[in-house]
């Protein structure tokens, strides 16, 4: 083996065992979180705000009981994208797909199912919506727990 191959760790007849993929970057993935609070959760805020409880204080009189009438749909409509395409309009607007890190293939449901409970619970903590920060794999802790990652296409 020459010296060059050896540093740059190349070896003739021999597959890196490195994936054949990236890890989307912390900025594209909250760019593309922007575009699905937008696009997704603002009408359905705006449908349970207004449509459902009438007004903002409405609203604050039942908060518990409207959070579920938020987060139920969002996640229902999450899933769909995910499910069929894996892609949310957020990841489709800026080319980044979400797979299965064990199969690099499509998620299955129970993984999106799981990912995102995992991202609810993740939301309540600072150390989880910041930890793609300090990773060098750039992965959330939702995406460890349901062992998925979003890929640039």
């Amino acid at each position: 083996m020459r010296w060059r191959e050896r540093k740059k760790g190349i070896q003739k007849g021999r597959k890196s065992s490195l994936p054949s993929y990236a890890i989307a970057s912390f900025t594209q993935r909250f760019k593309a979180f922007v575009v699905d609070s937008f696009m997704l959760l603002m009408p359905i805020l705006y449908i349970v705000f207004y449509l459902v409880y009438g007004s903002r204080e409405g609203f604050a009189a039942h908060m518990l009981q409207g959070w579920f009438l938020i987060l139920i749909p969002y996640g229902a409509l999450t899933l769909l994208f995910l499910k069929r395409n894996g892609q949310t309009p957020g990841y489709k607007a800026y080319d980044l797909l979400l797979i299965d890190l064990s199969t690099q293939q499509k998620t299955s449901l129970m993984q999106l199912l799981v990912r995102y409970l995992f991202m609810l619970l993740t939301a309540f903590t600072i150390i989880g919506l910041f930890l793609p920060l300090i990773r060098k794999d750039n992965l959330a802790l939702y995406d460890i727990l349901s062992q998925t990652a979003p890929i640039a296409k």
